[in-house]
């Protein structure tokens, strides 16, 4: 019964595998194809592209500070019915007296900002009508064909000039961030690739394995039936043929969880099938040291969130060093205006009333203990506190280009004596078996040599994996492409369509 369920167990698993893959699409992919797959439609370069977007129309949204603004505005109508103290001109008493009245207005505004001096410049034109019911009904029009209107704050901080300076910089910074997650995107799919091509690799390993413990479980029965092999021996290799099946059962678990989480990344359903071809070749490919810290100096947004982190600062501390004394506002508008009981026509015709208004409004602290001195010292030390991070964090972003370009350049040759160690293992456990077999050699060096060989197949995979793997994190961090030796860009415009 133990030797039945030893056998049958295992070929389960490879049943019901079969047949869940004759219900798929198969789809056969290489790298290349992957990680095109993971530019193309996985949630992570969904997201990104989004998250561009949101930083596009926020950019937009600045520029449009810019440029003149056309606003219509208006009550078409308002009705109004309510008691009003009048005072009778004959006896000088005060007299409620029922009042129903409609008010309509239009205006059409023109403004301005004025980055230079973060002051507003506005052209207004509007209309009024007032018509009374009651005893004495009556329509009255009040126009005012051109108002203008200039409000400029009387400091040093402008809050439009900074945002000239720090929103293009954090637009370029959106632009290298959404590269930067694409590479991440690439970085992310070689591992759950490189996962799934070791979990094929041992599940092959652990059939081929199963095969073979079942193979010399059956010539160890025969030896130890005609007395050649101790008892002890006879165990060791059913003990060898039960791990052999265990390691195939958890090899299959393994292979359906590696295959789900990179469909999962890729975007496809249980309803496609995944078999990977694994890249055969390497390009020859050194990186530069110095051209890689060059290139991640020009194209990497973590030295352009350093420049806004550092701009950001010197605005909070101008605007609280504006803040500290005496601050004004001046607003000055001059118009036009007609009153008329004539009808619309005559509302425009010969405007005499002018409308002028000039008006200065400043508020200087008296008694505040100190309160904006106390704000602008702590921007200060605020800007000192970034500055020292930024100074940091440029001397660790270039040690950490140094360490992953050289950690890079070792791979090729770590991939090639991988390659030749599985070769020699392979060839190392062949010998070993056939000594096996003529009875030279016992189970244990058998053992090691199976165990050996096995370790040099998943470190090849591996190998492969450390480089690919660190391939892309040198991209990430230069964002250039040292095989094509040109920086990483896109299409930004077809981004936003």
């Amino acid at each position: 019964m133990k030797r039945i369920i030893i056998v049958l167990l295992p070929l389960l698993i490879i049943v019901c595998s079969t047949t869940m893959v004759k219900s798929q699409t198969v789809k056969k992919l290489t790298l290349e194809q992957v990680l095109q797959l993971a530019r193309d439609q996985s949630p992570n370069a969904i997201l990104a592209k989004h998250r561009f977007r949101g930083n596009y129309w926020q950019f937009r949204t600045f520029k449009a500070k810019y440029r003149p603004s056309l606003n219509l505005s208006g009550d078409i109508p308002r009705y109004s019915h309510r008691y009003t103290l009048i005072p009778d001109p004959v006896t000088g008493k005060y007299n409620y007296v029922e009042t129903n009245s409609v008010q309509s207005s239009l205006e059409l505004g023109l403004t301005q900002n004025i980055g230079f001096t973060g002051g507003t410049i506005s052209l207004f034109t509007d209309l009024q009508r007032n018509d009374e019911m009651g005893d004495d009904p009556g329509s009255e029009y009040v126009s005012t064909p051109l108002s203008i209107r200039y409000q400029q704050s009387i400091s040093t901080y402008n809050p439009l000039k900074w945002e000239k300076r720090i929103e293009p910089l954090a637009y370029e910074e959106a632009k290298k961030n959404y590269i930067n997650s694409i590479e991440m995107v690439h970085r992310q799919v070689v591992n759950l690739f490189f996962n799934l091509a070791l979990a094929e690799l041992n599940i092959n390993i652990s059939e081929v394995n199963y095969s073979n413990a079942d193979t010399l479980y059956r010539i160890a029965q025969g030896r130890y039936n005609i007395g050649t092999i101790a008892e002890d021996e006879l165990l060791q290799m059913e003990l060898r043929l039960l791990n052999a099946g265990t390691e195939l059962n958890q090899a299959g678990i393994n292979l359906q969880v590696s295959e789900f989480q990179l469909r999962s990344f890729l975007g496809f359903n249980e309803t496609v099938k995944l078999e990977l071809i694994i890249p055969s070749e390497i390009p020859e490919l050194e990186v530069d040291v110095e051209k890689a810290v060059e290139e991640a100096r020009a194209n990497n947004p973590e030295i352009l969130s350093l420049e806004r982190q550092l701009l950001e600062a010197a605005q909070s501390v101008a605007e609280a060093k504006s803040q500290k004394g005496l601050t004004a506002d001046l607003f000055a508008s001059f118009g036009l205006t007609k009153q008329t009981e004539d009808g619309l026509p005559d509302a425009y015709q010969s405007p005499y009333n002018q409308t002028q208004v000039v008006n200065v409004g400043f508020e200087m602290p008296i008694l505040n203990w100190g309160l904006g001195r106390g704000r602008y010292r702590m921007a200060q030390s605020e800007e000192e506190v970034v500055r020292t991070q930024v100074q940091q964090a440029q001397i660790d972003f270039e040690q950490n280009i140094f360490l992953n370009v050289m950690q890079f350049n070792l791979q090729d040759d770590q991939l090639i004596i991988a390659a030749k160690a599985d070769t020699i293992a392979q060839k190392r456990y062949d010998v070993t078996k056939q000594r096996f077999y003529i009875g030279r050699i016992d189970i244990t060096d058998l053992n090691i040599a199976d165990s050996e060989k096995d370790v040099a197949k998943r470190g090849y995979i591996t190998a492969l994996r450390n480089y690919w793997s660190s391939f892309y994190d040198v991209r990430r961090l230069t964002l250039y492409d040292f095989i094509e030796d040109k920086v990483l860009s896109v299409d930004y415009d077809a981004l936003v369509e």
